[in-house]
């Protein structure tokens, strides 16, 4: 096994990471920005850098001082944890061209499986199902008219390298997709340095699952079940739960064959998502993959009892997978939610100093928390400062325990999103598993924020 580690990330993830490799030896190397001098990772890892100013782009972003520090300090592999240079094609070919190991996937998988227009000629080859749409990039809005008058209204129109909804805006007509196409377009450029754009027929009411998969250099893949990621907010996910509680046992099993299948076209190793959109009728179609360990991942280790950190190491270290699809039961069900430093109405962002922090414990309950008393929230990074997670025997009971759990945290100096988070494990449909993509518009902001102006 590896001796030394360097993790490219930060707050809770790097914290994550740390953790089992503690548990199996490996010394840890952490990089932070000024900015997270007194975090706890910071703190918790063998050794720790220095990487530069606040902004991104002059620390975590910096390939170079990254790649730098992982040889002076004389680590042998890198985990990239989740976001940042996770899924940066560039930054895994850098790794590897340095003799270091990228606990991932290889570069060209990345590359491949990042443009979403590639990643849906590529399904199409496996079998996989796609929404209906183009696999080309379309060349102006005049093109992207005549193909949605084609398929008919309403579309969604994506960049191709998009993530988090960027450049993606749901049409209804010719005249908003022609409003809609040169802005997405520029902001896909912006964003990802890509302003491909293409268009897919938009599915109603959909529930977003997954499916995680382990693979590892040897030709095995297996499936780690599902999650039901449905309940989103400007398409960024919000709570997530595992198992689903909407697919069928039927439904189930093709999606874990349909995600293997993709994982096997393309030579996938480490770990993975294939996400999914399934309509009402239970019809499931390829959404993206994402090529990295995910945020929700907690909630796949609590059915399962693996630890996919653990699972990510010894397959980057050439280990075999020494677990079957039949070893690997699912009992009981879990739900984690994100608690973001926000306004819960507004949701902007809620920057500043953590004053009081109590954090609620028992059993089934797990926290991956970035923070403590004194912490500073600043304005520099993603909002989220923990992850709740519990697990029960059952989902009603579940959803009790989160409620609970929700109810006695205390987070003092800034404002969080846990308001938001108590009326939606409260909310009869989402007791009753009517998770839709359309959960928090049509339940919290009609039903809650809404009664409440």
């Amino acid at each position: 096994m590896f001796k030394k580690v360097l993790i490219a990330n930060r707050g809770e993830i790097a914290r994550r990471i740390i953790r089992t490799c503690q548990k199996l030896g490996i010394e840890t190397v952490a990089v932070y920005s000024e900015a997270d001098a007194n975090s706890l990772y910071v703190s918790e890892a063998t050794e720790s850098y220095c990487i530069g100013k606040p902004p991104v782009a002059q620390s975590y972003l910096n390939i170079d001082v990254i790649v730098k520090v992982a040889k002076e300090a004389g680590a042998e592999a890198i985990h990239p944890g989740y976001g940042l240079l996770s899924e940066n094609a560039a930054f895994a070919k850098r790794v590897e061209e340095e003799g270091l190991v990228f606990i991932g996937p290889s570069s060209d998988v990345i590359a491949a499986m990042g443009s979403k227009l590639e990643a849906r000629r590529t399904m199409e080859k496996a079998g996989v199902p796609i929404v209906d749409g183009v696999n080309d990039p379309i060349k102006d809005a005049d093109e992207a008219v005549e193909i949605a008058n084609r398929m008919g209204y309403p579309v969604m129109l994506k960049a191709s390298a998009g993530g988090g909804g960027i450049g993606m805006q749901l049409v209804h007509s010719e005249v908003e997709l022609r409003q809609a196409f040169e802005g997405n377009q520029k902001r896909a450029q912006s964003f990802f340095g890509n302003g491909q754009m293409f268009i897919e027929k938009f599915i109603a009411d959909p529930h977003h699952v997954e499916v995680q998969i382990l693979a590892d250099r040897h030709g095995h893949i297996i499936p780690v079940f599902e999650r039901e990621c449905s309940i989103q907010r400007r398409h960024q996910k919000v709570l997530e739960e595992a198992p689903s509680p909407f697919i069928s046992e039927e439904t189930r099993e093709k999606m874990l064959e349909a995600a293997v299948n993709a994982a096997k076209t393309i030579q996938y190793t480490n770990a993975g998502t294939i996400e999914f959109l399934v309509d009402k009728d239970q019809n499931f179609y390829f959404l993206e993959m994402n090529t990295r360990l995910q945020v929700e991942h907690p909630v796949t280790e609590e059915i399962t009892g693996l630890d996919l950190v653990e699972e990510q190491l010894k397959i980057a270290y050439g280990d075999v997978l020494n677990i079957s699809k039949d070893d690997i039961v699912a009992k009981g069900h879990a739900i984690e939610v994100r608690i973001y430093a926000e306004n819960p109405v507004t949701f902007f962002p809620s920057p500043g100093t953590i004053t009081k922090l109590l954090i609620p414990e028992g059993e089934g309950i797990r926290h991956e928390i970035s923070i403590q008393e004194g912490s500073e929230v600043t304005p520099f990074y993603d909002p989220m400062i923990a992850k709740l997670v519990v697990f029960a025997g059952n989902r009603l009971e579940a959803c009790e325990k989160l409620e609970e759990a929700l109810g006695q945290y205390v987070i003092e100096g800034i404002q969080t999103n846990i308001p938001m988070l108590l009326d939606i494990v409260k909310n009869e449909h989402f007791r009753n598993g009517i998770t839709t993509t359309k959960f928090v518009e049509e339940h919290y902001l009609k039903e809650t924020v809404g009664k409440s102006k």
